[in-house]
């Protein structure tokens, strides 16, 4: 378990408390840490894969090792008639999963304009190819459902295929691998924007690798990109409504995909409503 101590998480956290700098979220509207309180940094070469033409993204490419970025079919030793695949995914999908990626974490969108969703963890054996190692579990995602050029305020999360290296929250560290950052900066109030209330949803957080810089915080708040192009968008607990951009689960769950990430699994997060990801 590698865990990033309380001390320089929290530091910086109060270093952007006292400047206002933590607004309250990605989670939900009103009241809720906007885009997670701005919360993340972005990849170094870029956001992640399918990049809408012209915009930032695809201007800056991706990072196969950072894990947010274009990556590669599977190995060839998993490309046999009778290796498996992530059940739908289609190709385009597939060859943005970079090459020594062994764990996807696979968020699938019931269209592209619904903020409900399912998650599946799989992880890749090098002969027998991809499976599911986790059963399916209940999701939102942003209020008004998935885009390929997300941007600051859109209500949508980024389609796309994203790294998953660093992890924190309010709540001690539930036996993460993934760093972990606890600390006071990851609470958060208001209601959501069904009225539900926001309190607990980053008790457990992953970062996302879009618009960020892997190995840091989630709540770094450097953006590569700019910040018209958003971030601090995390996978964290689900407060039974739709988020601004980030995809949220039952807390149960949270604790159970902190367990399983492994980074010497180069994990990465598979996201998008159904008929984007099935290209």
């Amino acid at each position: 378990m590698s865990v990033r101590t309380v001390r320089g998480g929290s530091r910086l956290a109060a270093a952007l408390l006292a400047t206002g700098l933590l607004l309250t979220g990605c989670a939900g509207g009103g009241d809720g840490v906007r885009d997670a309180g701005r919360a993340e940094t972005a990849d170094k070469a870029g956001t992640g894969s399918r990049p809408a033409s012209g915009s930032a993204a695809s201007a800056n490419g991706a990072d196969k090792g950072g894990g947010a970025g274009t990556g590669g079919s599977a190995p060839l030793e998993a490309r046999g008639a009778d290796a498996r695949e992530i059940p739908g995914l289609g190709p385009e999908t597939r060859a943005q999963i970079p090459d020594d990626s062994r764990q996807a974490v696979v968020v699938t969108g019931i269209n592209r304009d619904s903020n409900l969703a399912s998650v599946v963890v799989h992880e890749r054996d090098p002969v027998s190819g991809w499976a599911p190692v986790t059963d399916t579990w209940p999701a939102h995602n942003a209020l008004e459902g998935w885009t390929d050029d997300h941007n600051q305020g859109d209500l949508r999360s980024p389609i796309g295929v994203y790294g998953l290296t660093d992890a924190g929250g309010r709540l001690a560290d539930p036996g993460s691998r993934l760093p972990y950052d606890q600390g006071p900066a990851f609470s958060v109030s208001g209601t959501g924007f069904e009225g539900e209330p926001l309190e607990g949803s980053f008790d457990y957080v992953v970062a996302i690798n879009y618009n960020r810089v892997p190995g840091t915080t989630p709540l770094d708040w450097t953006r590569p990109l700019g910040d018209d192009k958003g971030g601090g968008i995390w996978i964290h607990v689900d407060h039974g409504g739709p988020t601004q951009a980030c995809v949220s689960v039952p807390v149960d769950r949270m604790k159970e995909l902190l367990r399983t990430l492994d980074p010497a699994k180069k994990p990465v997060v598979v996201m998008g409503d159904a008929d984007s990801l099935a290209l």
